[in-house]
């Protein structure tokens, strides 16, 4: 991604740090966006998304998920021991760290993914999750993006965004994600990957995926990566204003 140079105007925009959430579909590039928007302005990016992959790959580990179905009261009783951290390497790129090691790579998985969307129908680990989360926004200047982040998560952020875009472009996205990290997937395994994703954080009882009210919702369906930058800091622009 690149962006332009910063003139004394847009230098201005981190005068008054504001909170930025960031909602969607799964393989919307919601934290690209989210990533973008945080290095531009200074901000704080937390992965809220990464975190709920992390309890997922947790479980995972310990056999307390499998594809027959989920030990919600292991799970339950283990979420103490779940340390979850976001730490930057040298390149300045962020991983997330499950107890103190870096799962960044393992979290990003077709089984994980899926892990994610289903653990986090489970309300004890949403009330969890969400409690950390709003701590780490206390002190605005953040960009958070995940499934409830404007309806339960920060309600109170001056700017809400919500992305969309067909399934089977997501699905085409996360193909090609998964091919460039040498795995050999099928698409129509994760068009329907990606189908059950979205009935699963649509139907969900609780916080499930809906756009907040106050939200701008963008249809990515057809826009590149740079285009849609320049939108969403035309809107962090048009609040700051």
């Amino acid at each position: 991604m690149q962006f332009g140079c910063e003139s004394q105007t847009d230098k201005n925009l981190n005068v008054k740090k504001i909170n930025i959430a960031i909602d969607g579909f799964s393989s919307c590039g919601k934290s690209t966006m989210a990533k973008g928007l945080a290095k531009e302005l200074g901000y704080t990016y937390i992965d809220t998304g990464a975190m709920y992959r992390a309890a997922a790959l947790h479980a995972i580990r310990n056999g307390w998920m499998t594809k027959e179905g989920m030990d919600e009261e292991a799970i339950r009783e283990n979420m103490g021991q779940l340390d979850i951290s976001f730490e930057k390497d040298d390149k300045g790129d962020q991983n997330t760290y499950l107890n103190g090691k870096n799962v960044e790579n393992e979290i990003r998985s077709l089984e994980v993914a899926d892990g994610a969307s289903r653990i986090s129908t489970l309300p004890f680990v949403r009330t969890t999750l969400v409690s950390l989360q709003q701590k780490m926004a206390e002190k605005g200047g953040v960009v958070m993006d995940g499934r409830d982040i404007g309806t339960v998560v920060m309600p109170n952020a001056e700017l809400k965004i919500f992305l969309t875009a067909s399934p089977e472009v997501r699905a085409n996205r996360r193909f090609k994600e998964m091919q460039d990290k040498g795995e050999n997937p099928r698409f129509e395994s994760v068009l329907q990957n990606v189908i059950e994703r979205d009935q699963r954080d649509t139907t969900r009882e609780v916080s499930p995926l809906r756009k907040a009210a106050d939200a701008i919702e963008l249809d990515n369906s057809y826009m590149n990566v740079q285009e849609q930058f320049d939108w969403a800091l035309e809107q962090v622009k048009r609040v700051k204003s």
